[in-house]
Formats: structure tokens, C-alpha cells, sequence
């Protein structure tokens, strides 16, 4: 399957999602900051992003809108997958290059077929 970037600072979410993901048949690898996340693609780009908006260090928002201005990083895939659910939230994760948007507490299900669908594009 795909290799997938969980970039999520809370520990447990982020040890579930990666279980979850991993038992679905990707290959997922973790960073825990924005900043860690940024460094993890320049190495090795995955082929989609699960990020977290309210990181440490610099924010999923930030962590973003840097990717999307960078070449080896401007067409791999963003899911938003966050806590910010108000109305302007999923706007605000589309206008700054997120592909997708997914809210937490997540929707397994939901999640998958998000990665499945911009995977296939």
C-alpha cells in the first residue's frame, strides 16, 4: 500500500491512528511537530499526510502552508485531522493546502476512504 506521514503530538491518538492505518496495510511513519514533519518529508516524502493543526513548535497550519511552498512536498496529499472543528476551521485547513479535512474524535472509516479517494487521484 501507501506510506503515510502521521504528524500528532498526543501520544495516544497518535499510537491508535498509526495502528489503525498500519492494520488497514500502509506503511506509517510519526512525527510529533510540525518542524519534525517538515524534516521527515525532505528525507523521505511519503505519499500522503495525516496532520494534526494544533501542534507544537509550528502549528499544522504553518507546517502546511511551508509544504505546499516547497518542491519535493507541493502534491503530496493533506488530510487535516483535528480537534478545530467550528464551521471556519475546514475553510481555514483548505485555504492554507489541505486536500481534505477530518475531525476529531475521528471516523475510522471516514478517514480511510479520505486516504483511499486522494491516493487514487
Amino acid at each position: 500500500m501507501a506510506c503515510l506521514l502521521l504528524v500528532e503530538d498526543d501520544e495516544a491518538v497518535r499510537s491508535m491512528v498509526e495502528a489503525y492505518l498500519a492494520r488497514a496495510g500502509h506503511t506509517v511513519v510519526t512525527a510529533n511537530d510540525g518542524i519534525a514533519a517538515l524534516m521527515h518529508v525532505r528525507q523521505a516524502p511519503p505519499d500522503l499526510i495525516v496532520m494534526d493543526m494544533g501542534l507544537p513548535k509550528l502549528n499544522g497550519w504553518q507546517t502546511t502552508q511551508r509544504l505546499r511552498t516547497r518542491r519535493d512536498s507541493a502534491k503530496i496529499p493533506i488530510i487535516a485531522l483535528t480537534a478545530y472543528a467550528l464551521d471556519g476551521d475546514r475553510q481555514r485547513a483548505l485555504d492554507v493546502g489541505c486536500d481534505a479535512f477530518e475531525s476529531k474524535p475521528i471516523d475510522f472509516a471516514s478517514l480511510l476512504a479520505t486516504i483511499q479517494r486522494l491516493l487514487a487521484q
